[in-house]
């Protein structure tokens, strides 16, 4: 909306976004902003427009009316190639069911995450083995997904999503294709992330494990029902994630180990 301020630092801004199939509407009149380094849960039952509204934030998808800024960039007049570039610039994506490629190795898993980078080759499993790395799996570069257990599995999605460094980590369900102890390793991993300042939103309909987060959205019937943070929020929820985080990554690494 013109003229309405947008806090300063902001990783991601919705301004009274709609989004309609046909006579349904998924999303009513949205309005959210998400200060960078923040952890923040979107929680809400089947049908509440959570997922609607990763796909707009992940600018996967328009919205009907309203506006989007991601990183500073008014995303509702940008073409569909500045849209891809932006995605591969700032955004990293984290699902479910890890969509690895069944014939690869991890770390050709996780250099796939710079494929619409424009970086050669040889870079790209560099710093595909650098990733994996940081989420504890430098031993499993070489292990194609069948070799893996569901919480490594989720690990290398992780690293894929990082290996560009995005200043946008999204992970839509990311433990709930998995058991309680791995499933809690992966929200560790998570918690460290943020710490190290990636601005992280986990979508979830879990509550136990959205209040396990520094901040909740609450969704229904496409709206925003319920912010246990705002705006007031910004520069807090990061701190906080990196005093809660493991001290380093090897100390992470070998926890998230012991999960397994």
């Amino acid at each position: 909306m013109t003229g309405t301020a947008r806090p300063v630092g902001a990783a991601l801004a919705l301004r009274d976004v709609r989004k309609t199939y046909g006579d349904v509407g998924a999303l009513r009149g949205v309005s959210l902003d998400v200060a960078r380094g923040e952890l923040v849960a979107v929680v809400g039952p089947s049908g509440s427009g959570k997922s609607t509204m990763l796909n707009i934030v992940g600018t996967l998808d328009r919205p009907t009316s309203g506006t989007v800024t991601i990183a500073g960039n008014d995303v509702d007049t940008m073409s569909d190639d500045a849209l891809s570039l932006l995605r591969a610039d700032h955004i990293g994506f984290v699902f479910q069911h890890f969509h690895l490629q069944a014939g690869a190795t991890a770390a050709e898993n996780v250099a796939d995450g710079l494929l619409y980078a424009g970086v050669g080759r040889r870079d790209r499993h560099r710093r595909a083995v650098d990733a994996l790395d940081r989420v504890g799996l430098s031993h499993r570069v070489d292990h194609r997904p069948n070799q893996l257990s569901g919480g490594e599995k989720q690990r290398v999605a992780i690293a894929r999503a990082l290996v560009g460094d995005p200043t946008i980590l999204l992970a839509d369900e990311p433990t709930g294709a998995l058991d309680t102890a791995s499933g809690g390793a992966i929200l560790d991993l998570l918690r460290a992330l943020n710490g190290g300042g990636t601005t992280v939103l986990v979508i979830t309909h879990d509550l136990e494990l959205a209040a396990s987060l520094p901040r909740q959205v609450r969704m229904r019937d496409g709206r925003v029902e319920a912010d246990s943070g705002g705006a007031r929020r910004a520069g807090a929820a990061g701190a906080g994630a990196a005093a809660a985080a493991p001290a380093d990554a090897a100390s992470l690494a070998a926890a998230i180990r012991g999960a397994r």
